[in-house]
């Protein structure tokens, strides 16, 4: 952990008191939380991605882009 989090002593007690519950020491229990911190926010992010990929709707075309198209077209024989 490059900063590692300021805490009050009674957060410092109350971690620690995790920390001893979990068989771990105090220094293994912070950098274990997190990794899971950044682990959530990693598959946030990759959620976030790809939920506004699926979202995004297939948009009408436009004036132009329908004028083009028609263009684009043969004309109906006469």
């Amino acid at each position: 952990m490059a900063n590692p989090p300021r805490m009050t002593d009674a957060q410092r007690a109350y971690e620690a008191r995790r920390a001893a519950k979990a068989g771990l020491s105090l220094e293994k229990w912070l950098a274990a939380k997190e990794k899971d911190r950044e682990e959530e926010r990693r598959v946030a992010a990759g959620a976030a991605a790809a939920r506004a990929a699926a979202v995004e709707p297939a948009k009408k075309p436009n004036l132009f882009r329908r004028l083009l198209d028609r263009a684009q077209q043969p004309l109906k024989g006469s």
